[in-house]
């Protein structure tokens, strides 16, 4: 997963014109394959404090009109997009707004909203602390919010990996190179990976303009990408990236098996008797029970509302759906005595781990509970769409091109899978961020990615 910061020179006062500018910013985001965009500390107003603390009417709500430019940029381009803006905040006091980020998903929908929790000088005249954690998750990944002088106080960070965080993200307006030196050691310290988006021009309330050099640090504190200085940055933008798929959360982890599981009594049923318009797998890839070819039927309701939104001329496969537990352990240990022979100074921990980003491991497999589907796109005339890979490639053979947000795939492929994945979003699936068509509901996976209290499937034999 790409993931990057934005760094451009905000006109101050002037909304429209910088929420026109984020947009742009996104839709090059999108073209590169980035999942996510990180804008900086006011970005969308300039950091003008005395602007803020004289007009309320620059304080926003996640659904303002004037932000509408910035959600469709994120719909069109399936690009999540974290904004900081002065915001009233729930419960804060009146009149007094919040230094609030608002997190856009990838439909344009709000993910979450985080306050700065640490104010600096003048800030406390004119915006009132927050006091949420910021912790959201994205295509498998659990990310934590900071903003400018939060990242001065090491707690934040520590504890953002205490609860699992992987990818700590700030929203700043530093005036000098010298403020970035904390973000190296927030990633070495804590094993995080950093990613700054600074401010640059003119700021009020700070020693100087902003300046610029956001940036992306590794676990071990080395830096890997670095914008340029404020005062050389285009008009355009520009956009700092950096890759964090080793950071998404296998099933492998302890926490999806941490999952509780409250059966629900779902049936399995067969969809090529209880759905018989939706395409299923080919005859010739069933065995002779048919068990790839049956889901749970709140599963399938879900497919059938995926297609339904679909755009003209597109319809949904069912490549594989229920696996029996037997067959799944048998995927699982076939696929590790591969690993184990190409890798054997591999450690056994490390191979069941490795094998987990392929095939589920058989205790917690989403398919043998009846939850998961294995999807294609295909034409109105049942013709498989392009999707960048085979089905079922796996890191080895496609080079990780198998990753649903894996950059360096054609545009119509990214396109496709984000179309694919827009209408199952929709539905209330999840996907499973190592294989495009992968998509589950109802298993731990999904309870985890969704925060529900349990799984509502758990492993099921076929009557």
């Amino acid at each position: 997963m790409l993931i990057a910061a934005a760094q451009f020179p905000s006109r101050r006062h002037d909304i429209a014109a910088n929420a026109a500018r984020m947009a742009a910013l996104l839709a090059r985001a999108g073209d590169l394959g980035v999942a996510l965009v990180v804008f900086a500390e006011l970005a969308l107003t300039q950091y003008d404090l005395d602007a803020v603390a004289a007009d309320p009417g620059l304080a926003l709500t996640p659904d303002d009109a004037r932000l509408a430019p910035v959600r469709e940029a994120c719909r069109a381009n399936g690009v999540a997009a974290v904004v900081n803006v002065p915001a009233r905040e729930p419960g804060g006091p009146a009149g007094t707004p919040g230094l609030t980020s608002f997190v856009f998903g990838p439909d344009g929908s709000l993910l979450t909203r985080y306050a700065k929790r640490h104010l600096h000088g003048r800030e406390r005249e004119v915006f009132t602390p927050g006091r949420a954690a910021g912790r959201f998750r994205l295509g498998g990944v659990h990310f934590s919010l900071a903003t400018c002088y939060d990242n001065s106080f090491p707690e934040l960070a520590e504890q953002a990996a205490a609860d699992g965080c992987r990818v700590y993200l700030a929203s700043s307006f530093h005036s000098s190179a010298e403020s970035l030196a904390k973000y190296p050691e927030r990633a070495r310290d804590n094993g995080l990976h950093v990613l700054l988006a600074n401010g640059v021009g003119a700021g009020s309330g700070v020693s100087g303009p902003g300046c610029g050099l956001s940036g992306a640090w590794l676990p071990d504190g080395r830096q890997v990408a670095s914008a340029g200085p404020g005062a050389d940055c285009p008009q355009e933008g520009e956009l700092v990236t950096v890759d964090v798929r080793d950071t998404v959360v296998l099933m492998a982890d302890p926490a999806v098996a941490a999952v509780p599981v409250r059966e629900c009594g779902e049936p399995l049923v067969d969809v090529r008797e209880a759905a018989p318009g939706l395409l299923a797998p080919e005859a010739g890839k069933l065995t002779a029970d048919g068990a790839a070819a049956h889901l749970r039927s709140g599963v399938l309701e879900r497919l059938l509302t995926a297609e339904r939104a679909l755009p003209d001329g597109l319809r949904l496969r069912l490549a594989e759906g229920y696996r029996p537990p037997a067959l799944q352990r048998r995927y699982f240990e076939e696929y590790a005595d591969e690993l184990r022979e190409a890798h054997p100074d591999w450690a056994a921990d490390r191979v069941h781990t490795a094998a987990s980003r392929y095939v589920s491991p058989p205790e917690i497999a989403p398919h043998s509970a009846g939850g998961a589907a294995d999807l294609i796109l295909t034409g109105a005339d049942g013709t498989p769409v392009d999707m960048g890979t085979r089905l079922n490639a796996s890191p080895e053979e496609s080079d990780g091109a198998c990753y649903t947000a894996a950059p360096g795939i054609s545009a119509a492929a990214r396109r496709a899978r984000r179309t694919l994945g827009a209408a199952l979003r929709t539905a209330g699936l999840v996907n499973y961020p190592t294989e495009w068509w992968h998509w589950s509901y109802g298993d731990r996976y999904w309870a985890l990615e969704t925060g529900a209290d349990a799984a509502l499937y758990g492993p099921k034999e076929l009557i």
